[in-house]
């Protein structure tokens, strides 16, 4: 009789747990899945990138309706928004895709599995789950991460939201203050923005999506100012009150203090990740409050522990959480962890209108490691598909270094989340970028853009001569 439960537990029913726990049961590990949650699918299903993109896209219609007569239509007669209405559509959608990550589901399709409870480690092969005791050979640990809440003076006094409460409002709020300037808080701003709230960003860095190229979160920041969104750039919010019906937010800004109030205050001052009450000591595994240590093989200082998705605390995105759950299960089924996660080319995209998306370096990183590099650019406001569309709005920009090989590419415009991934296959692949314009690429398509800056670098070759040589190989 064997002295383990199971040869595999994992903690955390969100994309890294699911993924994890289908791959080690694939793999043909008895496995069990422990969520603390009475459900599954975690932050990105019930409070992130599902429900957050479906927000995105009613505000998106409502936008599109108030410009009927850019695209020749008769002006629309928009009433004001039903907020009840976008909520229930959004729950729909999570509750679609909740059918398809159910403990039913999990069992009779891979044999995996389900507790609900709040796992504590007793030692490095033993979990406490509702007064049981039970042992597991290897454990996956994916506990996600949860919204930062910074210690600002009487914020716990006033009704604050996070990413948890603004999918699930009664009402549409008649201001908003949002306090973080980077993807979570800007897609909010924006969404909200649209639907008809009266909008303040309080940001404490220099700009605005922080992780951006300067130009990149530049042109971004002057859209959504044209759009109406008030911006307040390298200020620290001091105190939160409750006025009324409203929230006082007293910030610091210029060296003055002043004040901005708002019927609701969005928090998204970042993330950090889930590790309180596992007893992580008890288990040999280190971790600090920016997450638990790895090494390049997702193993923790327990080597039969592994960690992946947004409790290692960098590469906050569901598919960094699914590339490491799949390495994270192979790895504890194998007699020794042979796979390596490789994080140098990342993509990932912000959902604003436009898009925002990167693969690789941009020219800050690039700077940053010391890599000489060179810039190609083109705008979207000379793609014919993008003039079609009406959103001319946005650029392309590709790094390379100097052998001309790819090293990152930055995309603003329509649909930047779907265009990026060919200099995903091209960065991944190690393909030459003249291999892009050589390609035919379908027209009119905003695709054509991909092509058209490869055309530009192929043209700045030193001569002519070297271009008609290419296309003739």
């Amino acid at each position: 009789m064997s002295k383990f439960d199971y040869d595999t537990i994992v903690i955390g029913g969100g994309a890294a747990g699911l993924t994890a726990s289908i791959w080690s049961a694939q793999l043909g590990s008895k496995t069990l899945l422990v969520e603390k949650e009475e459900k599954l699918g975690g932050d990105c299903l019930h409070y992130g990138c599902v429900p957050s993109k479906s927000l995105i896209k009613s505000a998106y219609v409502c936008h599109l309706m108030k410009r009927t007569e850019d695209y020749g239509l008769p002006k629309a007669n928009i009433a004001s928004v039903d907020f009840s209405k976008v909520r229930d559509r959004i729950q729909r959608i999570i509750g679609g895709i909740q059918k398809h990550d159910s403990p039913e589901v999990f069992k009779k399709q891979y044999n995996i599995d389900t507790q609900f409870g709040f796992p504590r480690f007793v030692d490095n092969h033993t979990m406490e789950l509702n007064g049981k005791n039970i042992r597991a050979k290897t454990f996956i640990l994916a506990t996600g991460s949860s919204a930062r809440i910074l210690p600002i003076e009487g914020l716990k006094n006033v009704p604050f939201i996070t990413n948890v409460q603004i999918f699930s409002l009664d009402k549409l709020p008649s201001s908003l203050i949002v306090l973080g300037g980077g993807p979570i808080g800007m897609e909010m701003a924006q969404s909200f923005s649209r639907l008809g709230s009266k909008v303040t960003v309080v940001e404490f860095a220099d700009c605005i999506l922080p992780k951006e190229d300067l130009d990149v979160s530049c042109y971004v920041h002057e859209l959504l100012e044209k759009e109406g969104i008030d911006f307040l750039i390298k200020a620290k919010a001091q105190k939160a009150e409750k006025n009324g019906n409203l929230i006082k937010l007293t910030v610091e800004h210029e060296g003055k203090n002043k004040i901005i109030e708002a019927e609701s205050l969005l928090v998204a001052t970042g993330r950090q990740p889930n590790l309180e009450g596992l007893d992580l000591e008890k288990a040999g595994v280190e971790y600090a409050p920016q997450g638990i240590k790895v090494n390049d093989r997702l193993q923790t200082t327990a080597k039969n522990i592994y960690a992946c998705g947004d409790c290692k605390g960098w590469y906050l995105f569901t598919h960094v959480a699914e590339y490491d759950a799949r390495i994270a299960a192979l790895n504890s089924r194998l007699p020794f962890p042979i796979l390596k996660t490789d994080y140098s080319n990342v993509p990932w995209c912000t959902y604003l209108d436009p898009e925002v998306a990167s693969v690789g370096l941009n020219e800050t990183m690039a700077k940053k490691v010391g890599i000489d590099y060179k810039v190609y650019k083109y705008e979207f406001a000379h793609v014919d598909r993008a003039l079609a569309e009406g959103a001319t709005d946005g650029f392309i920009k590709i790094l390379t270094d100097t052998k001309r090989k790819l090293i990152g590419a930055q995309i603003v415009g329509l649909h930047a989340g779907e265009l990026i991934h060919e200099w995903v296959a091209v960065i991944n692949g190690k393909i030459d970028i003249g291999k892009i314009e050589k390609s035919i690429h379908v027209y009119p398509t905003l695709a054509q853009i991909n092509k058209k800056v490869s055309g530009n670098f192929l043209a700045s070759q030193s001569a002519l001569v070297k271009i008609a040589t290419y296309l003739l190989k």
